[in-house]
């Protein structure tokens, strides 16, 4: 499996990210992650819709609590077409408890901490510490990539703006 080091950085120090990195165009990735309930959950599960994956080192963050909210807002003027899927290694348990304390209930929060099908297949996942690397992809509904955004420093927000108009280009909304 392919590794770019020093393809993000955690206040400055490079890390390695662990897979290569579907483009725009490209043909979304097959993974598994497991959702609150413990089922599996794979991309096939949200076909024929456009999916914003927003990819979260840790919920139990302050960044990543404010992506996950951000998008929790979104989520409820992007109707029935679109779905937000918030995807971390943190364990499925923590995630239900985050959401119900967040009052978030407009993103699906997924975890990827059994065997990291969706880290290594999209190339986010961070070797150093088992996390995965603060990313936003669209896939759109015929489970083509439209839009990824890796965010350089894991301490910084994705650019809200440009996702949510790269949204609107592949939603035509």
């Amino acid at each position: 499996m392919s590794e770019r080091h020093g393809a993000i950085t955690f206040k400055g120090d490079p890390l390695t990210l662990v897979g290569q990195t579907p483009e725009s165009g490209d043909a979304a990735p097959k993974f598994t992650v497991i959702g609150n309930d413990l089922s599996e959950v794979t991309l096939a599960d949200s076909a024929g819709k456009v999916r914003v994956i927003s990819v979260v080192p840790s919920l139990d963050t302050p960044v990543c609590d404010a992506q996950t909210r951000r998008f929790n807002e979104a989520a409820a003027d992007l109707g029935e077409d679109v779905v937000i899927l918030t995807i971390s290694m943190d364990l499925p348990f923590a995630q239900k408890r985050w959401c119900g304390t967040a009052g978030v209930d407009r993103v699906t929060t997924l975890s990827d901490h059994r065997d990291a099908s969706f880290g290594k297949a999209y190339g986010v996942l961070i070797k150093e510490l088992r996390l995965l690397a603060r990313t936003v992809f669209i896939i759109d509904n015929s489970d083509t990539v439209r839009y990824v955004q890796i965010v350089k420093e894991m301490t910084d927000q994705p650019d809200y703006d440009a996702v949510l108009a790269a949204l609107a280009d592949v939603t035509g909304k």
